[in-house]
């Protein structure tokens, strides 16, 4: 089983402004946590602070026996394979084949000469086959990854993080630009990964609708501050308006009725 992620103390500073504002948190092995709140509470800068593709200023970041804030070089690359990043972008080679995308997550078991060469053996493409069908994109895996839709390049980049063998996804606003239907394909994704193969997931949601009906545990960030920590039936209406006001709560359910209520399968 995958160890525990701490955060200790975490902040991240861009001048004068606290993104991430001393952060603590304690992530057990195979949660799926939703992280919620306004443009600019530091949810972002939070999944990559974890990620590592920024630094923090001050605090610990840990995964069990391993100091994550202090990695360099190739133990650094090795924590980037083993906590898989997804963004709201997809961060996909147009140009390429649907399979050929997945297959680049691959790249981070290779040293640089071999991941120029892009040469991947028959274990890596059914690896990256099984993957794509997990996703239900089995179909697409030829076509050009410009060609999809933005559903589709979301799924094909879950398959990309997923064949790196993470302990832990992280998903950075994942379906903000989604319609409805493909937002809850993407969402079904993620849990059935986290619930199949045990990998940690956390996830930074814009609604209070798919936060509640997918994670386990949510946690409310304001002004780079936790501000909120505990389960989907904890977070009523009423904490949300304590912690972010009445336009704050507003706001959410205007984003869920317009943009983005996501239905949960059976």
């Amino acid at each position: 089983m995958s160890a525990m992620l701490s955060l200790s103390n975490v902040s991240r500073h861009f001048g004068e402004t606290k993104a991430v504002d001393n952060a603590s948190l304690d992530i057990a092995p195979g949660q799926f946590v939703g992280v919620i709140g306004r443009s600019g509470a530091g949810k972002s800068t939070m999944l990559r602070l974890i990620n590592r593709l920024i630094d923090p200023t001050d605090g610990e970041i840990r995964h069990g026996d391993r100091v994550v804030s202090r990695l360099k070089g190739k133990d650094l690359r090795d924590w980037r394979r083993d906590c898989a990043m997804i963004f709201q972008q997809f961060n996909l080679v147009d140009r390429l084949d649907v399979l050929t995308n997945v297959l680049i997550g691959r790249l981070a078991e290779r040293g640089f000469a071999a991941s120029m060469l892009m040469h991947f053996t028959d274990e890596e493409r059914t690896m990256a086959i099984q993957a794509l069908d997990r996703l239900d994109l089995v179909p697409q895996a030829l076509q050009r990854a410009g060609t999809l839709s933005g559903g589709q390049q979301q799924r094909v980049a879950i398959a990309k993080a997923l064949v790196q063998k993470p302990k832990i996804m992280l998903a950075d606003e994942p379906i903000a630009s989604l319609d409805p239907a493909n937002a809850t394909l993407v969402m079904d994704g993620l849990r059935a990964i986290n619930r199949e193969d045990g990998i940690t997931v956390l996830v930074n949601l814009h609604t209070l609708d798919t936060a509640r009906a997918y994670c386990d545990r949510i946690i409310a960030m304001r002004d780079g501050r936790v501000m909120f920590d505990g389960s989907a039936a904890q977070l009523t209406n009423d904490v949300v308006r304590d912690i972010y006001g009445t336009e704050g709560l507003n706001e959410f359910n205007e984003a869920v009725t317009s943009t983005q209520k996501v239905s949960v399968s059976a």
